[in-house]
């Protein structure tokens, strides 16, 4: 595959460009991220996963590194799924395991 020759692009064509490139640095931050949050589950302690009703430990860390290696392909469809489960960990598995570690038992 030849390497465009972005000097010679029109400014329309930069235009054009903007989306595609957007989302190709949105799943590459969304990717990083991933391989954060798989450190840090890899970090967290094995039993609070059980505690806080969630999948084990190892199965989250599988899921966040497919997850990660997905939105580092590039691929559409298999980026947005990647991101998906990467947004239920930050958002959802992530906070409540932060609050039973911190002592936090409410509702």
């Amino acid at each position: 595959m030849p390497i465009p020759d972005f000097a010679n692009y029109s400014l329309e064509t930069w235009i054009m460009l903007i989306p595609e490139l957007l989302r190709l640095w949105l799943l590459a931050l969304v990717g990083v991220c991933g391989i954060v949050g798989a450190v840090q589950v890899g970090l967290t302690r094995a039993d609070a996963f059980p505690a806080a009703d969630r999948m084990p430990k190892v199965g989250w860390v599988a899921l966040l590194l497919i997850a990660s290696l997905a939105c580092l392909s590039m691929r559409p469809f298999f980026g947005i799924i990647g991101a998906v489960v990467i947004g239920i960990y930050f958002f959802d598995v992530r906070p409540h395991l932060k609050n039973i570690l911190s002592g936090n038992y409410g509702w």
